[in-house]
């Protein structure tokens, strides 16, 4: 495969050992990343985890602000195929049909499950059992191409976002490699997928980053653990808002949702609306992460005070 002229790309941290592994294996000819950000109130510009990937390995780099009118460069490269991973613009029918392999995708679900930009926090949210990885053809609508080749994985009650987003980003890597020689050789049997199974994890909104102990004990649980390490889940205590990091399920069931009904070592135990939930990691409005006995420590006036939504 490595004579295949390669045109990758992505941006994320997700993307990052997929790349690596193709710059090993084939012929990267150039990377299409976002555009360069600025941070801090130096507002520094800050590469994408690609970006740096792609300068480490000495490959050029492409960054148009809007690819649907400035993608004709990519085009002069005359790739043998694209491979886009997370690049977080759509991309126009010239560059997906032009290439003699066309243009691949790596997804981060089973498809057609959980199309959209945030399969992996709406797989833990939504309660899913498992999910994993699809390599598809891509076409010009959201995540609908032919599937090519998928690999399961069993979401398990201490994953969150960030475990299951490592774990993917990795079997994404193996399964690309393992799947490009049937692209090359033309003999895979891709599949239509079936739009009327379709789920959709569109990118996650701000108010759906707010608790909500209204609802049942494994929801919340869902919600604060699909949402952590990022872009993580809060709730409202006194006015403040406080960042929910780690909780379990506990066994009490007397109460009312949002309530603090027991202060221990253990944890905050706040209800939901069948059990209690408790935190035992969080991040108070202006302060570092801590373990929930440390801000239990700082507020001997918990018990009895109530988790709201309202700022």
């Amino acid at each position: 495969m490595n004579n295949k002229k390669v045109v990758f790309m992505g941006t994320p941290e997700f993307a990052v050992p997929i790349l690596e592994a193709l710059v090993k294996n084939t012929n990267v000819v150039l990377v299409v990343t976002q555009p360069d950000k600025e941070v801090g109130r130096k507002k520094e510009l800050k590469y994408s985890p690609i970006k740096e990937v792609a300068i480490k390995n000495n490959i050029e780099v492409f960054q148009p602000i809007k690819i649907r009118n400035d993608y004709e460069y990519i085009l002069d490269k005359n790739p043998d195929i694209i491979i886009t991973c997370a690049y977080g613009q759509i991309i126009p029918s010239e560059l997906l049909n032009t290439p003699k392999y066309k243009a691949i995708n790596v997804h981060a679900s089973l498809l057609p499950k959980l199309r959209g930009g945030a399969p992996i926090h709406h797989a833990i949210i939504d309660g899913y059992k498992e999910t994993g990885i699809t390599i598809m053809y891509m076409n010009e609508k959201m995540d609908e191409g032919n599937i090519i080749s998928q690999e399961k994985i069993t979401i398990e009650d201490n994953d969150n976002v960030g475990t299951l987003h490592d774990k993917l980003s990795l079997i994404g890597r193996d399964l690309l490699i393992k799947t490009l020689p049937s692209i090359f050789n033309e003999a895979n049997d891709s599949i239509p997928q079936d739009n009327e199974e379709a789920t959709y994890g569109y990118n996650i909104k701000r108010e759906e980053e707010l608790i909500n102990f209204n609802n049942d004990s494994r929801t919340v649980f869902n919600q604060i653990r699909g949402l952590y390490p990022f872009p993580t889940g809060y709730a409202i205590l006194n006015g403040e808002s406080i960042k929910i990091l780690e909780s379990h399920i506990g066994n009490n069931s007397k109460g009312m949702p949002g309530e603090i009904i027991n202060v221990s070592k253990q944890g905050i135990s706040v209800m939901c609306k069948d059990k209690e939930i408790i935190i035992t990691k969080l991040k108070p409005e202006g302060k570092k992460e801590m373990n929930a006995i440390d801000f239990i420590n700082g507020h001997k006036d918990l018990a009895g005070k109530v988790f709201n939504n309202e700022r």
